[in-house]
């Protein structure tokens, strides 16, 4: 079996990363499209150092994930909690649908709601953090549903196709998620 069911909600589930996908992922991470809100544009990704990123990350003690469709148990994005600080209880979140045909349909919410309700549930985290590129709408919308809220800006922090643009700051508390 290439997947196993961490965390499952209707459509989705959330699985330890396979390195077996470094083909996958190398095909993502090289689309100008798909890295463009994740900072990763002006990066080369190779597979040899895609698939060693993959085997670190899946031998590690991390909390990143693959998201998998329930049917067909098709590789479709990822999800992580990164930079995880047990003592303050605050965590930094990462997601990305990589295959264009399922993005703006609902699963990178479901995997935030899997991965929120893991991480205040079950890691008893008490923030969880994330910065957004202020010209990512759909993600904006996304983060915003699920219920982050803007925190602040860092202004012209990026320099993405001939433009400076904003860092948007994005958190949820425990008390937020679970009320």
């Amino acid at each position: 079996m290439r997947y196993f069911k961490k965390m499952t909600g209707e459509r989705i589930y959330l699985s330890p990363l396979n390195p077996d996908d470094a083909v996958t992922y190398t095909k993502w991470f090289n689309d100008k499209d798909m890295v463009g809100n994740l900072g990763l544009y002006t990066q080369m990704i190779s597979l040899s150092k895609e698939k060693q990123t993959l085997e670190d990350m899946a031998a590690g003690n991390t909390h990143h994930y693959a998201i998998i469709l329930l049917d067909g148990d098709l590789l479709i994005g990822g999800v992580s909690l990164d930079s995880v600080n047990h003592r303050c209880r605050a965590a930094d979140l990462g997601i990305f649908i990589g295959d264009e045909a399922y993005r703006s349909k609902g699963y990178g919410a479901e995997a935030i709601r899997l991965i929120l309700n893991y991480g205040f549930n079950d890691l008893n985290l008490h923030n969880i953090m994330l910065t957004v590129h202020a010209d990512n709408l759909r993600g904006i919308a996304c983060y915003e549903k699920v219920g982050f809220k803007e925190i602040g800006r860092r202004r012209e922090a990026m320099f993405k196709n001939g433009r400076y643009i904003d860092m948007v700051y994005m958190d949820i508390m425990d008390t937020e998620y679970n009320a």
